[in-house]
């Protein structure tokens, strides 16, 4: 077993290939087309899922699995598949994440075909099956991409590319919900999928013409035991926040998983000090700004998409919207952010990543706080000035953050610190959304009775357990008296009030953070661990 040791960062001159030969906004052109895939199918399942449910007549536990096998395999896998880029090169990678993400969509869209063709498989068994397959190929492409962008540019000019990739971003965050919306009530569900296709072909070709590789040749082989513990250790943490709620924080269950994975990742973290070509090397966080960027955007993440998460229910439960009307109240955040994001990047240019992300990040808390006070009729323009708010005050966050962390990191371990930016967000925003979504459930629990008032006493134990688990959603159960249906919505505008008002203390509490940050290195040269 071979002992830990430090070797020279290869420089510009050494055996790490970078750059594109070419224009570097042209990489970013195509890299993002590959992104822009993820971005939309993150923000139409949500909208599709009523489709599917009653297209392949799927339970509710099937519908969860849509989005949680997809969430697994993409946390799971990131990090290994930034060393994948790391070793045989980004650009390859990136190109087989596109074409396999592209190709796992399409058979999405005919997972009724396919079970047709398939003893035994039903249709709803080969949709979650293809969304497995979907995230360890957008596993693949997004680290990469990351990659690629900081081979591409000189470390002067990254900022402005994260802030231009940012408003990519939000452009297709912005679009994902109306074109979602358009396609699920016009067409059918699975052309929500289908646009998958022409979007991947066109990154494939550009990036095939546009992008030069970019690999670290000082490492040769892959730290398959590192996988495996790191693997392992990463399906029991979101596993275990994943079924929490159901199972119960306090439930034997959720403590073995836990229990799991505090096992896992310690017999990983010494087995990475050990290992002579190590997954994740260790002196990576030695760096205090990598540490803390990772530590920060699992908790913006925690707040942002934790809270975020309530809102479909707010706009579809409890007022009513079709999708498409959902998706159009939330614009102003996702179009804000095509605005937001490169001005982020000039001003982290001109001003430092410390006092633009604290700046972001005390607006982000104001926009929290404003919507800890929406009224169960707020109307778009109520709901819209916290939103575009939100959209100036998180995009310093997400450019300075992914700065922060693959800007700091050694070229030749771009594709690994990708992962760990990627793996951070994922993490902290099934925290977010595990943890305050048992804030706002024990909220509602404690306040419903209340808003019944004297029905209360009437309704059986069974019955009213139904109420609170349906005000968690927004949705009043069929039948249900008019009188009833105001306290299980007072009840979820309760709980989501406090949701947002724990976001609001992570925010600032993650401000603090921001003040211990550099910004990411201009010049390749110091050592570096390697194993």
């Amino acid at each position: 077993m071979a002992h830990a040791k430090a070797v020279d960062a290869p420089s510009s001159h050494g055996p790490v290939k970078t750059g594109t030969g070419g224009n570097p906004w042209l990489v970013l052109l195509a890299v993002s087309l590959g992104v822009i895939m993820v971005m939309l199918d993150g923000t139409v399942v949500g909208i599709a899922n009523p489709s599917i449910q009653a297209d392949l007549k799927a339970s509710l536990s099937d519908l969860q699995w849509v989005t949680s096998g997809y969430l697994l395999a993409l946390a799971v896998f990131l990090i290994t598949a930034g060393k994948l880029g790391d070793l045989f090169g980004h650009k390859r990678v990136f190109l087989i994440g596109v074409a396999g993400f592209a190709i796992s969509s399409v058979g999405i869209g005919l997972s009724a075909e396919l079970a047709d063709i398939i003893p035994g498989l039903s249709p709803v068994g080969a949709l979650i099956a293809l969304r497995v397959l979907q995230g360890l190929f957008g596993a693949l492409l997004q680290p990469a991409a990351l990659a690629l962008l900081r081979g591409a540019f000189p470390g002067e000019k990254l900022n402005q590319a994260m802030g231009a990739w940012g408003a990519i971003i939000g452009l297709s965050s912005a679009a994902g919900p109306i074109v979602g919306g358009l396609l699920v009530e016009n067409a059918s569900w699975e052309t929500v999928f289908f646009i998958n296709a022409p979007v991947g072909l066109a990154a494939l070709v550009l990036g095939t013409i546009l992008i030069k590789d970019n690999r670290a040749q000082t490492m040769a082989r892959i730290d398959w035991l590192g996988v495996l513990l790191l693997s392992g250790a990463m399906f029991s943490l979101v596993w275990t926040i994943i079924k929490a709620p159901e199972w119960g924080w306090g439930d034997s269950t959720t403590l073995t998983f836990a229990g799991l994975f505090a096992v896992l990742i310690g017999a990983f973290i010494f087995w990475q000090s050990r290992a002579s070509q190590p997954l994740v090397p260790l002196s990576l966080f030695k760096n205090a700004s990598i540490s803390i960027g990772t530590v920060l955007m699992m908790m913006v993440a925690f707040a942002m998409f934790g809270a975020m998460f309530f809102l479909g229910f707010f706009f579809q439960g409890v007022h009513g919207l079709s999708p498409l009307e959902a998706g159009l109240r939330m614009l102003p955040m996702s179009a804000g952010m095509i605005v937001a994001s490169p001005l982020a990047g000039m001003a982290i240019g001109r001003l430092g990543p410390k006092i633009t992300m604290a700046a972001g990040l005390l607006i982000t808390a104001f926009s929290m706080f404003l919507m800890s006070q929406l009224s169960i009729d707020a109307s778009f323009i109520e709901s819209g000035i916290p939103f575009l708010l939100l959209a100036f005050g998180m995009s310093p966050v997400f450019v300075g953050a992914t700065e922060i962390i693959v800007g700091n990191a050694p070229v030749n371990l771009t594709g690994v610190a990708g992962g760990v930016q990627q793996s951070a967000m994922q993490v902290g925003g099934a925290l977010g959304t595990a943890i305050l979504g048992a804030v706002m459930a024990g909220e509602i629990s404690d306040k419903l009775p209340g808003y019944l008032g004297a029905a209360a006493q009437a309704i059986p134990p069974a019955q009213l357990t139904g109420l609170e688990k349906a005000a968690a959603f927004g949705t009043v159960p069929p039948g249900v008296p008019q009188e009833i249906g105001a306290a299980v919505h007072s009840a979820f505008m309760d709980g989501m009030h406090v949701a947002f008002l724990v976001s609001t203390g992570i925010a600032v509490l993650t401000a603090v953070l921001t003040l211990f940050v550099k910004a990411g290195r201009k010049t390749e040269g110091a050592p570096v661990h390697m194993g």
